[in-house]
Formats: structure tokens, C-alpha cells, sequence
């Protein structure tokens, strides 16, 4: 058999991720699997194989059991799976089974909280466990694989999604506007909070602009008449969120890719969560934990003055898909 990878996503987040590894590669090399979640990716992407979810509710066992039920069998002898989402974990696992070789994409993240953030901590560990080569964004993610002993090959590539920014660094500026998103499962119990402080903040400066492009979870929907003060835009093409990001002058968010985006740009992001998998960037001076709402007034009134950094990246230079092609050409 040739030597053929099958490369899995479903979230436009994994979609960001691998698409720089689709780009570099020949046809010939990969084939594609979709595993259900963001529909409308299928717009715009022709794939070899989808996952048809059986499940309107998102329940993680269901999400599980489908991506390893309905696991395709194809002219591919490995499979990569990006990330920490229960179909990533279910393809890590269907894989597993068949005895299929594993490579994991940006692999040795953690936070070793369970609980913080649930249940995706437990799949990157879980994942990393059972792949048979971790490509790993840091070396600090490299360094929890080989304390934890685990028995894959580790490579540190740095960050593919970064490789999508390269053309928009030229263009990187700083303007009146804050960006914000929140959407995070383990912020939903009190999105009402987090929501009415940020509301404050733009009452407070009225010479800012905060922007924030509103989750279509329903359960993030249903506090949007709480930012009055905040212009609440519709969710945003990748694209077009770059478009903000570049010209932002401070970043309030949960999201896991714009601390590696924001940092990209040099641009200080308050990281709405009690911890964070990505600790680099807070040694670079990029990333600002804020644990509470309580908490977001002063940690925004620290940095609005002082929002300035001039720091190397982390997470890499923007060619993490060469490091990638030439593991790949070394394991095959």
C-alpha cells in the first residue's frame, strides 16, 4: 500500500489547523475526513469521507461513538487528528484499533486539571497516549510528553495556524478597537457576568470600540441584550476576524486560538479562564490570565495604557507545514 494519510476535522478551528498541512501536501498523499460538527465548512471543502452525526444535542459519548462507529476504511495507512475535541478523540481511538499509525497535531498542551477545561484536557491526554508521533507546538509541550513518558515520537513543529497569518503581518496596526469573544463551555454558568462587566468597561471608555462577533451557542445568545454598550456583530469568516485582530489595540477572550493568534500579532490578550494550556505566552508577556468577572475591570485597566509588546512569538514563525512535510517524509 502507499503510503497515505487520512487527515480528520469537523470545527472550523481544526479545519485552521490542518489546512496549512492540505496546502503543502500532493493529493496523492491525503485523504480528508469530516466529522460533522460545522456543516458549513462542507461549502467550501471537497472531502473523501464524512461522519454523518447522529445527534442534534452535541452529547460527547454520542459524538464518541459516532466518529468511531462510522470510521472509514480507505487506501490510508495512518491518520492525523488536530486538537482536543471528542471526534478527534474517537478518531484517535477508531484508529487505534485498526492498528493505524497516529500523528497528533499540536499535541502535549496541558493544563493538568480535568475539570479545567472539560472534557478537553482529558482528550489531549488521552490522545497523546495512544499516537504513535506528536507534533508538538513548543517545546514546553514536548517537554509534558516526554515527563509523562509517553511512547510516541515527539517533533516540535510550532503552531500551523499560524502559517495562515503570514500575509496579514504587514498590515498589523493599533486602533481604538477591543476585540472580544467568549464562548467557552466552562464559562456558560456565568456568561451573564462576564457580559455585564464587559458592558461596563465599554460604558467606562466610550472612546473604544469593543467588537464582539456573538457564538451561535444559544446559551451565549441569550445574554447578548446585557452588551447595549458593545457592538455585537454576527459570527465571523476567519478572514474577516483577522481583519479586526490585525488592527485591535487589546484582545478579551476564551478562546485558545487567538491566544496563539493574538500573540502572533503582538497583541496582549485577558484570557477569560481560571488557567490556561498555552503558559508560553505568559512568560512572553502576551497572555493575562483573568480568573473572575470580578477581576476584569482592574486586569483591563492594567493593560489599556500599556498595551504595547514587541515580543517573539512563541508558537512559531508561520512554516510549521514545511516542519510538518518533512516528519512526515521522514516517517514514511
Amino acid at each position: 500500500m502507499k503510503n497515505k494519510i487520512l487527515i480528520c476535522f469537523g470545527t472550523r478551528p481544526e479545519w485552521l489547523k490542518v489546512k496549512p498541512l492540505i496546502k503543502i501536501l500532493d493529493k496523492s498523499q491525503y485523504s480528508l475526513l469530516f466529522t460533522g460538527q460545522h456543516l458549513d465548512l462542507l461549502n467550501n471543502i471537497d472531502v473523501d469521507f464524512k461522519i454523518q452525526m447522529k445527534s442534534h444535542h452535541n452529547r460527547l459519548d454520542q459524538i464518541i461513538s459516532d466518529c468511531m462507529l462510522q470510521f472509514p476504511d480507505g487506501d490510508f495507512n495512518s491518520v492525523l487528528v488536530q486538537g482536543d475535541t471528542g471526534s478527534a478523540f474517537g478518531c484517535a481511538l477508531a484508529a487505534y484499533n485498526r492498528k493505524l499509525k497516529i500523528y497528533y497535531l499540536e499535541a502535549g498542551l496541558r493544563s493538568y486539571d480535568l475539570n479545567h477545561p472539560y472534557p478537553e484536557e482529558a482528550y489531549r491526554q488521552m490522545i497523546a497516549r495512544i499516537s504513535d508521533v506528536n507534533l508538538c507546538p513548543t517545546e514546553l509541550s514536548l517537554k509534558n510528553l516526554v515527563n509523562e513518558h509517553t511512547n510516541g515520537i515527539c517533533h516540535v513543529i510550532g503552531n500551523t495556524v499560524l502559517d495562515n497569518l503570514l500575509n496579514y503581518k504587514d498590515k498589523c496596526e493599533y486602533t481604538n478597537k477591543i476585540l472580544v469573544t467568549m464562548h467557552r463551555r466552562e464559562n456558560l454558568h456565568w456568561m451573564n457576568r462576564w457580559f455585564t462587566e464587559i458592558n461596563k468597561l465599554a460604558s467606562e471608555n466610550p472612546s473604544l470600540e469593543f467588537i464582539l462577533p456573538i457564538h451561535p451557542n444559544p446559551n451565549v445568545q441569550k445574554h447578548k441584550h446585557l452588551l447595549n454598550n458593545v457592538t455585537v456583530i454576527n459570527p465571523l469568516s476567519h478572514p474577516e476576524l483577522l481583519d479586526i485582530l490585525v488592527k485591535c489595540k487589546l484582545i478579551i477572550s476564551d478562546s485558545g486560538g487567538l491566544q496563539e493568534e493574538g500573540s502572533f500579532f503582538n497583541k496582549k490578550v485577558i484570557v477569560c479562564r481560571t488557567t490556561t494550556e498555552r503558559p508560553e505566552a505568559i512568560e512572553t508577556g502576551h497572555l493575562h490570565i483573568c480568573k473572575s468577572p470580578d477581576d476584569l475591570k482592574s486586569k483591563f485597566g492594567k493593560l489599556i495604557d500599556n498595551y504595547y509588546i514587541n515580543t517573539k512569538c512563541p508558537y512559531g514563525d508561520g512554516k510549521s507545514s514545511i516542519k510538518f512535510k518533512n516528519v512526515l517524509n521522514e516517517e514514511f
